[in-house]
């Protein structure tokens, strides 16, 4: 067995599994945006495409949302009586966090895969994409404060991982960067083959597959959810830039020719669809890491971050649209809110039942 530094049963062992993000949710989290600093000059105008987000959620499932105080709450509440929300799904919880990007501090949940409605969360380590963004104390333990909140098991592996960093099919593949994950400023003692171990034995996964470098302007140093997405257990998503002449094009084009050669545990080849990458984001002569695949699947709908390209935004919502028939699609438009380097997926933790 691969020597770590984990010593007690892990999840998988329990006989947990991390289900896909089209399975059924339970509610939605998320941190709420109050960090001046990851929208410098530009909070303001973050709210729109955050309180529509949660507008449109409400509708479809509960939305749990961690705020630092009654103050705070009292805030977020006046933004969102300027939308149409249903109220009996928005629950606040004092629960103070550094920053709003609940994928990578929130809680990643678990399901049983033989006693239903059984679950566990895992309280992975976090130090803000390798010390860039410090302080980053409270985010830390967000995890743990949810399992108490749920009388939840709570697991904690020990390592670094953040959850924009990892995409699931829930049959067992996980998919992922190597340019994040060994990435020296996360986990330095660990080579590979351990980082796989962990992410097998923590997730309930069989296979782990790499791809290789993230997009422009992405400071997480690489995550996988704004470069491709299970869509289906057999289906990834992913996005190619058709200019060669873009920063991005031979990054994407590297990755689409891994994808092609991936396989799933039957077998099987990997199902890829392509999907354009939107034109470039500009802010302050800083290329923003825009991308259509930062997308977030709820129970009966896919919220699609757009950017005002005329030519591209249709198509990428045409495209999920195929990806989820059965699912409503709502493009809500994200060009002020990339300016804090993330989108709907980054903002977001669902909680399955």
């Amino acid at each position: 067995m691969l020597e770590t530094s984990f010593s007690t049963i892990t999840p998988k062992q329990s006989g947990y599994y991390f289900p896909p993000e089209w399975a059924l949710h339970a509610s939605t989290w998320l941190s709420w945006i109050q960090k001046e600093a990851s929208w410098p000059g530009k909070l303001e105008e973050a709210y729109p495409a955050y309180c529509e987000f949660i507008s449109k959620l409400s509708f479809l499932e509960q939305v749990n949302i961690n705020i630092a105080d009654k103050e705070m709450e009292q805030s977020a509440i006046n933004r969102l009586k300027k939308y149409e929300l249903n109220w009996h799904n928005v629950k606040f919880h004092y629960f103070p966090t550094n920053d709003a990007w609940c994928r990578d501090h929130g809680p990643a949940f678990l399901l049983h895969k033989t006693q239903k409605g059984k679950r566990a969360i895992i309280d992975w380590g976090y130090n803000a994409w390798g010390e860039k963004y410090p302080p980053y104390d409270l985010d830390d333990v967000i995890p743990t404060r949810v399992g108490e909140l749920l009388g939840l098991e709570v697991f904690n592996p020990g390592i670094v991982m953040e959850g924009g960093s990892v995409e699931f099919n829930g049959a067992g593949t996980i998919l992922t960067t190597k340019a994040c994950l060994l990435n020296p400023n996360r986990n330095p003692s660990l080579n590979q083959e351990q980082i796989e171990w962990y992410l097998k034995e923590f997730y309930g996964a069989e296979q782990i597959l790499w791809l290789g470098d993230g997009i422009v302007g992405d400071d997480t140093d690489g995550h996988i959810d704004d470069i491709a997405r299970f869509v289906k257990p057999d289906t990834i998503l992913t996005v190619v830039e058709e200019d060669p002449e873009d920063e991005n094009y031979e990054v994407l084009q590297e990755n689409l020719k891994m994808l092609k050669t991936f396989k799933l545990l039957d077998g099987k080849p990997v199902n890829v669809i392509e999907i354009p990458m939107p034109k470039p984001v500009i802010w302050e002569d800083q290329r923003l890491p825009a991308s259509y695949a930062n997308f977030y699947i709820g129970n009966g709908a896919v919220y699609v971050p757009t950017f005002r390209d005329s030519k591209n935004d249709p198509i990428a919502l045409r495209t999920i649209q195929r990806c989820f028939p059965d699912r409503k699609i709502f493009g809500i438009d994200s060009t002020d809110l990339i300016w804090g380097l993330g989108s709907f997926h980054c903002l977001s933790q669902q909680e399955p039942i």
